[in-house]
C-alpha cells in the first residue's frame, strides 16, 4: 500500500501525558500552534484517504458522479462555444455538440463495461494495445492530416481519430504491467531503463514528429508518474528532469513558432514579424474578466465570435468563465478536485503494484492535463495545445478519458462491501468458486 505522511504516525498511539495534564510552563503556549497544525495535517490526510469509507461505495460514486457531471458540462459548453462559428460556416449549430454527445455515449458505455471487469485481465492486452498505438502513430506520419501545424489526426470515413490520445491509456496500462513484473528489481537503474524508458521514448518521439509538443509533455508526465508509483529511486528523476528539460528547451529554441509563443507570453508583446502568438490567451483573459461573479449568461459569450479561434477546443475554460462567471469556473475546479481526491483514495488502498501504478498514472494524467490547460487559459503558462479533459471538444480525448475512468472504477468497485458491490457484467472465462476465496483463486490464475 502506498505510504502517505499520515499513515505511520497516525497508526501509533501517543504516549505520555497530554499537554493539558502537565503543569503550565512558559513553553506550553509556544507548542500549542505546532500541535494544532500537526493535528490538522493528519486529519486532512486521513479524510483525503477516506479510511474505511470506501467500503460503503462513496469513492466509487464520487468518481462516477464527478465524471458524468464534467462530461455533461462539456457537451453543454461545446454547444454554446461552437454554435456561432458553425452557423458562419453554413453548418448546423448543433453539429459539434451532437458529435461530442455521440462520443460521450460510446465512452460512457465503455466506461461501465470496464468498471465491471477484473482489471487484472487487462494485463493480457498491455503489449498488443501498445503495439497498435505505435503502429497508428507511425501511420499518422504517413497518411495523417495536418491541422494548425500539428500532424496527429487520421481520417476514418469522415470521422477523425487522434492516435496520440489512445497512446496515453495504452502506455499507462503497458507501464503498469511491465513495472509490476519488475517489482523489487526497480531499485537498479538498469531495470528502470529496460524496457520501460525506450518504448515510452518511442511513443513520445512519434508524437513529437507530428509537432505536438503539448501532448508529448503529457505523455512524459504519464511516464514519470508510472515510475514514481512503482517506487523508482528519486535520484533517477533528477537525471530525467535534466534531460527532459534540455530536450524541451532545444525543441522550443529550434522552432520560431514556439519561441514566439514563449516571448509573447513573457513580454505580452507581438513577435518581431508582427505575429501575436498570445492572441488566444489575451482574449481568453478578456473573457474570464468580463464574466464577473455570475457570468454574462449561458450562450451569451462575445469572445466566441471569432475573438477566440475554435473556442470550443483548448480555450473552452475561458468561455465557461465568461458565460458562467467565477461561480462556473469554481464548480469545474471543485469537480476536478473531487475526482482527484476520490481517485487518490483508490490509489492509496491498492496493495498490488500493478493496480497502484495504473490508478496513480491515470490520476496524474487527467489532473495534470487539466492543470496545464487551465494554466494556459489563465496566463500562467505559454500557449500549449492541450484539451481540458471531459470538457474540450474532441471525441478521441473524451473517449480515452472515459475509458481510463472505467479502469479506476473497476478498482474502486473491488473495495466496496460485497453486499453493495455492482455485479460483474463480463467474466472473460474466469471461474469463481463462490465467496472471497473464489475471487482470490481467479486473481492468482489471472496473474
Amino acid at each position: 500500500m502506498v505510504s502517505t505522511p499520515t499513515r505511520p504516525s497516525a497508526s501509533q498511539p501517543r504516549t505520555g501525558k497530554s499537554a493539558s495534564s502537565r503543569p503550565a510552563r512558559p513553553s506550553a503556549a509556544k507548542s500549542t500552534l505546532p500541535v494544532r497544525i500537526r493535528s490538522w495535517y493528519r486529519g486532512f490526510w486521513s479524510a483525503l484517504e477516506g479510511n474505511g469509507t470506501s467500503r460503503n461505495g462513496s469513492t466509487y460514486y464520487l468518481i462516477l458522479g464527478s465524471t458524468l457531471a464534467l462530461t455533461v458540462i462539456g457537451i453543454m459548453m461545446v454547444l454554446s462555444a461552437s454554435s456561432v462559428e458553425s452557423i458562419a460556416a453554413g453548418k448546423s449549430p448543433y453539429g459539434d455538440a451532437l458529435k461530442q454527445g455521440m462520443f460521450a455515449a460510446i465512452g460512457i458505455f465503455t466506461m461501465f463495461v470496464l468498471s465491471r471487469i477484473n482489471v487484472v485481465w487487462l494485463k493480457r492486452l498491455a503489449w498488443p494495445v501498445l503495439g497498435i498505438a505505435l503502429v497508428l502513430l507511425v501511420l499518422v506520419q504517413v497518411i495523417g492530416d495536418e491541422v494548425n501545424g500539428n500532424k496527429n489526426w487520421i481520417d476514418l470515413g469522415g470521422i477523425t481519430f487522434q492516435p496520440s490520445e489512445a497512446s496515453k491509456l495504452a502506455l499507462a496500462l503497458w507501464m503498469a504491467t511491465v513495472l509490476a513484473v519488475k517489482g523489487k528489481l526497480l531499485r537498479r537503474w538498469q531495470h528502470v531503463l529496460i524496457p520501460a524508458v525506450p518504448l515510452a521514448g518511442a511513443v513520445i518521439g512519434l508524437v513529437l514528429l507530428g509537432n505536438d509538443l503539448g501532448t508529448a509533455m503529457i505523455i512524459m508526465m504519464i511516464t514519470a508518474a508510472a515510475l514514481f508509483f512503482a517506487g523508482v529511486p528519486l535520484y533517477l528523476f533528477g537525471f530525467a528532469a535534466v534531460f527532459a528539460g534540455a530536450g524541451i528547451a532545444a525543441m522550443a529554441i529550434t522552432s520560431s513558432n514556439r519561441v514566439c509563443r514563449i516571448t509573447s507570453w513573457w513580454t505580452g508583446q507581438s513577435c518581431a514579424d508582427g505575429i501575436d502568438a498570445n492572441y488566444q490567451a489575451t482574449n481568453g483573459l478578456y473573457g474570464l474578466a468580463s464574466g464577473g461573479w455570475f457570468g454574462v449568461g449561458l450562450g451569451q459569450s462575445r469572445q466566441k465570435y471569432s475573438w477566440i479561434p475554435e473556442a470550443h477546443n483548448d480555450f473552452i475554460f475561458a468561455i465557461i468563465g465568461e458565460e458562467l462567471g467565477l461561480v462556473g469556473t469554481v464548480v469545474v475546479l471543485i469537480l476536478f478536485a473531487v475526482l482527484g481526491a476520490a481517485i487518490y483514495r483508490v490509489v492509496v488502498a491498492q496493495e498490488a503494484l500493478f493496480h497502484r501504478v495504473l490508478a496513480g498514472t491515470i490520476m496524474v494524467w487527467l489532473l495534470g492535463q487539466a492543470t496545464v490547460n487551465m494554466s494556459v487559459v489563465t496566463g500562467l503558462m505559454p500557449v500549449i495545445g492541450v484539451p481540458l479533459p471531459f470538457i474540450s471538444y474532441g471525441g478521441s480525448a473524451l473517449l480515452m478519458s472515459l475509458c481510463a475512468i472505467g479502469v479506476v472504477l473497476s478498482l474502486a468497485r473491488e473495495q466496496m462491501a460485497p453486499a453493495i458491490r455492482p455485479k460483474r457484467m463480463l467474466k472473460f472465462g474466469t471461474r469463481r468458486a463462490g465467496g472471497s476465496s473464489g475471487r482470490k483463486k481467479t486473481a492468482r490464475k489471472s496473474t
